[in-house]
């Protein structure tokens, strides 16, 4: 099963995620983005997405998915 994950080496702290999707995302302490628990396979949602695409470090991941045919 996909899974949607923040690289933490990646994430500079920009919050555009938790901005686009506060239900699957959250700030920690020191800024940067992390999943929220449970919230893992919601890679396919538009606000997800929307994350996705506008993470300006791509450090949003979906890893588990299937390549694009």
């Amino acid at each position: 099963m996909a899974e949607v994950w923040i690289d933490p080496a990646r994430c500079q702290g920009h919050a555009r995620c938790f901005m686009l999707a506060p239900e699957t995302f959250e700030i920690d302490d020191d800024g940067y983005g992390h999943v929220i628990a449970g919230r893992e396979g919601s890679y396919d949602e538009e606000n997800v997405r929307k994350a996705i695409r506008n993470c300006p470090e791509r450090a949003i991941k979906v890893i588990g998915a299937e390549p694009a045919s």
